[in-house]
């Protein structure tokens, strides 16, 4: 059997070879498909953390607990050593100030100055702002995470066991809208939790290997809350694209072949969705290719 894997690489070759070349909102430019679709079976307990270069899935994993907490601020973010949101508040305190501070000593006042953190951490209603506190038009909160875990574990047939950011009223307000947007469930008359994750907008090398991880740690978590088994992760991309400035880095990659993906388990019994820990996760037999170093477009 073809190893999974390769769905990936070959997704990364399609938009080297036929990608429509556009100027994005970045500048920096893209070679872009639109429409595509992996899958991945998790019921053995491999999950899809990229094997054809290091993905740093606890940064991922962290994320998503984040993502969870409803945490819309950078400075929880970087006191679990998590910095991959910094670039957006940082540029836009640069561009209010002219400071022409470094990341280093930005990310050092987000930790050590609270009021500097209110004032310039702040990311707006982005994703865990609206997966458990979407407001409504009549000032009600909605935590859509919570409805979930309750429709799974009460009506699992339900076709209405979903969440999703795109919160109209709300996106000037976001740092960036959000990419992946819906993720929709499915329960198998044998008790597998499926899930179709549909993302917008993916930076098919920095962004999609951490949104399956992402993807797939959430997909466990809520199996085990629902007690059900994990099925399948299908992944479907919009505007699938890779940045100019990574083309290079992507032919790199694709060169290389995949190994075996690792297993993730939870490692104790979680009371609630609200209540783990990165040391809840354990991967084992994580043997991947080198990391590949590119730049974020801002």
């Amino acid at each position: 059997m073809r190893h999974p894997e390769y769905q990936y690489l070959d997704l990364l070759e399609r938009v080297l070879e036929t990608g429509d070349e556009r100027i994005d909102r970045t500048g920096v430019g893209t070679r872009s498909v639109f429409g595509s679709m992996v899958r991945f079976d998790l019921s053995q307990g491999h999950v899809p953390i990229l094997t054809s270069k290091r993905v740093y899935w606890k940064t991922a994993v962290k994320e998503m607990l984040w993502f969870l907490t409803g945490g819309t601020n950078i400075q929880d973010l970087l006191k679990d050593n998590v910095r991959i949101w910094t670039d957006w508040p940082l540029a836009s305190y640069r561009a209010a100030t002219g400071e022409t501070i470094t990341q280093t000593d930005f990310e050092r006042r987000i930790l050590e100055d609270d009021a500097f953190a209110r004032r310039w951490g702040e990311l707006g209603p982005v994703y865990g702002k609206q997966w458990r506190r979407w407001l409504g038009p009549d000032g009600r909160e909605h935590d859509q995470i919570a409805v979930l875990v309750q429709l799974l574990k009460n009506n699992p047939s339900s076709r209405r066991m979903l969440f999703h950011g795109w919160n109209v009223a709300e996106l000037s307000d976001m740092a960036l809208p959000p990419c992946h947007m819906v993720y929709q469930y499915h329960v198998t008359s044998g008790g597998r939790l499926n899930c179709l994750l549909f993302q917008r907008s993916v930076d098919l090398l920095l962004g999609a290997p951490f949104n399956f991880v992402g993807a797939a740690t959430l997909q466990l978590m809520l199996a085990q809350q629902s007690k059900l088994e994990p099925g399948e992760l299908i992944w479907v991309g919009g505007d699938t694209h890779l940045y100019r400035n990574h083309l290079d880095v992507a032919r790199e990659q694709i060169r290389r072949d995949p190994r075996p993906f690792p297993t993730m388990s939870i490692v104790r019994d979680v009371p609630s969705i609200d209540d783990y820990k990165i040391s809840d996760f354990l991967v084992e037999n994580y043997d991947p290719h080198p990391a590949i170093q590119a730049d974020v477009a801002v």
